[in-house]
Parts: C-alpha cells; sequence; structure tokens
C-alpha cells in the first residue's frame, strides 16, 4: 500500500512502470516523472481504464485518489464506465456556451415586442453581463443571482428580471445538453 512518503521517493525510469496501491489503484510513473493514479477494470467483458488524477501540490492527494476510486468502484457495481461518464463530462463542459452566448441568442430568437426586447436587452447588458458574461450556465447559483439583486439600486424590477433569465438559463441549459 502506498504512502505519500513512498511516491514521492518513487524516480523515472526509461520505461513506464506501475506501483499498485489498493483495490486495483496503481500509480504510473512516466519517463518524464509524471504520477498518475489509474485503475483498471472490466465492464461488459471489456477493459477500461479510467484515469483519477495526476498527483502533486496542484493535483491530486494520495487520499482524494482513493475517495475517487470508492466512487469509481461504485459506479462499476452499477454497470456505469468511469471513464465514459468523464469523458462525457468533460465533452459537456467543454461544448457548454457561456451565459453571455446563450443570452445574446435567447435576446435575438425569443418572441417578443421590440419595445419589451429593448428594454431586456438594456438590463441584461448594464445589470447582468458584466458579472456573468463568460460563466457557464450550470455555474450560475441561486446565491449568485441575490448577490446581484443586493448590488443593484432598484433590487425588486430587476430581481424580477433575474428570476426570469434564471429560469430561461436553466430551460437553455436543459435542452442544450
Amino acid at each position: 500500500m502506498l504512502t505519500d512518503a513512498a511516491i514521492k521517493a518513487l524516480r523515472p525510469r526509461d520505461k513506464m512502470y506501475k506501483v499498485t496501491d489498493r483495490d486495483g489503484m496503481y500509480l504510473l510513473v512516466s519517463p518524464t516523472g509524471a504520477l498518475t493514479f489509474r485503475v483498471d477494470y472490466r465492464l461488459n467483458g471489456r477493459r477500461e481504464t479510467v484515469i483519477i488524477g495526476r498527483y502533486g501540490p496542484t493535483g491530486v492527494s494520495l487520499a482524494r485518489a482513493r475517495e475517487k476510486l470508492i466512487e469509481a468502484k461504485l459506479m462499476i457495481q452499477d454497470g456505469v464506465s468511469p471513464a465514459f461518464e468523464k469523458r462525457r463530462e468533460k465533452r459537456r463542459i467543454k461544448e457548454a456556451k457561456s451565459f453571455g452566448e446563450f443570452g445574446e441568442r435567447w435576446l435575438q430568437d425569443a418572441r417578443m415586442a421590440d419595445s419589451t426586447r429593448a428594454m431586456r436587452r438594456t438590463i441584461f447588458e448594464r445589470d447582468i453581463l458584466p458579472t456573468f458574461r463568460n460563466r457557464l450556465l450550470h455555474e450560475i447559483l441561486p446565491e449568485d443571482l441575490r448577490a446581484m439583486c443586493e448590488k443593484v439600486n432598484e433590487p425588486p424590477r430587476v430581481c424580477r428580471r433575474l428570476q426570469l433569465l434564471r429560469g430561461w438559463s436553466h430551460d437553455e441549459e436543459n435542452t442544450a445538453v
């Protein structure tokens, strides 16, 4: 079983090599010195590998790697591939659009009177966009909206509009996935 001291003592070799931990998890040591936690498993007759993460101060600790191992084992027991789910999550994040992009599309495509569109665009650009422009839709929480309402001079009117946009963002997020 690995310890932090044992991991720090590992040195790179000419070829990659594995150092086993427990429950099927191992540490892959590359010739460049990168240390990566991995787990091999079989699901539906196929051998698969999930990369838990890279060891180090900016990466995954040994304790966190063991926690992720338990999560992966539970997924495998449920018949779900942790490697596939990890790829799916990365793809979903990569394909996700920012709040600003969705907002612009919504303002252009939504059915509303021109005067309503102009009013909503003004509020959107003045009060909402500076804060949420580059954030992904799933990153915007109700607490963020409440904090914005407290900053704005006319909370009741703007908060109603923020709630409208929050509802819109959840609709867009659900249809976008």
